[in-house]
This record gives C-alpha cells, structure tokens and sequence, in this order.
C-alpha cells in the first residue's frame, strides 16, 4: 500500500529576530511573524509563543467578501459573523470554533484588520486538547510590518495565495529552532 506524501512547511527563527520567522516549503522561501515570545516547547494559553511542534493543517476559512477566489485542496469554509473560536480556559469549547453569541473570551473569525481574511487552522491542541495549552493557533495574514502574532504564523496575502494551491490535509507545519 503506498503511503501518503506529506508536505512539509518548515518555520525557523530568522537571524537576529525571534518574533519573524523564515519559511520555506519547497522552492519558495518566504518571509512571517511569529510570536511575541518567540518559539517555546512549553506552549501556554496567553504566553504569546508559537509552538515548537509539527502540525497538520486540518482546514481553514477565508472571507469570501475580500478573497474571491482561493485555489486550495483545502475545505475552506465562508467566514460569517457568528463565527468565533473559544479561547477560554476551562470551558468546554475550549479551543473549538463556536457561535455568537458566546460571552466567554473568544476570537472572532470576522476582523476587521484583514489578518484572517484567510486562516488555517494547524493541529495544535486540537484533536489531542489539553486545559490551558494554547488556542487558536493558525496560519493567517500579517500585519503591516511584520508586527509578530500572539503564538501563529502569519505570511504576507501574496505568499498565502502562492502557498494555497499546494496546501492539503496531508500538509504539515514544522516550527523548529
């Protein structure tokens, strides 16, 4: 039986700054934030880190109001409103997308600043969930600048659109050091 390839989109630390990161996948090499902290082996909730892990790429969402068109392998889903991502800690959706209206904290998937105009959401912390471990940790849009993320991985709408057609379920996001 022949096994799936996997494709691996490999994150390091840039030189000198260890809120940007380096991206490669394939022959494209591409610049990205990251978190605040950095990249840490021992994720918390709110500790701003990206997690030094391997994750796979279980899907995503896109505003279908600012991206018309997205070529991706990917199921990306239409982001309306109601769409949130619990963050909080000891809740049951914790870490789990969710519906507006929901009181306690939360992402919302429709923001304003364009950074998840497309978001992909990578395995961490999702199909094994601990407490307090780390949410909504995605690959998204950047900020002007290249301001770092609170724990993502955020590359500039060209790259995305670039990356998109290549990215599928069997994609994986390797963060090392």
């Amino acid at each position: 039986m022949k096994m799936p390839v996997k494709k691996t989109i490999c994150v390091r630390p840039a030189p000198r700054d260890r809120k940007r990161a380096i991206v490669t996948f394939g022959s494209l090499t591409l610049q990205a934030a990251i978190g605040r902290s950095g990249i840490t082996a021992f994720k918390r909730e709110g500790d701003g880190a990206t997690p030094l892990a391997t994750m796979r790429i279980l899907g995503g969402y896109r505003r279908t109001d600012r991206i018309k068109t997205a070529i991706s392998a990917l199921p990306l889903k239409p982001i309306r409103r109601t769409m949130l991502w619990c963050d909080a800690k000891g809740h049951a959706c914790y870490n789990r997308p969710v519906a507006a209206p929901f009181t306690p904290s939360h992402e919302e998937l429709m923001r304003t600043d364009g950074l998840y105009d497309i978001v992909l959401v990578m395995d961490w912390n999702v199909t094994a969930r601990a407490q307090g471990r780390g949410s909504a940790i995605f690959f998204h849009l950047i900020r002007p600048g290249y301001e770092p993320t609170a724990g993502c991985v955020a590359v500039a709408r060209r790259d995305m659109l670039r990356l998109l057609p290549h990215i599928d379920t069997r994609t994986v996001v390797r963060v090392i050091r």
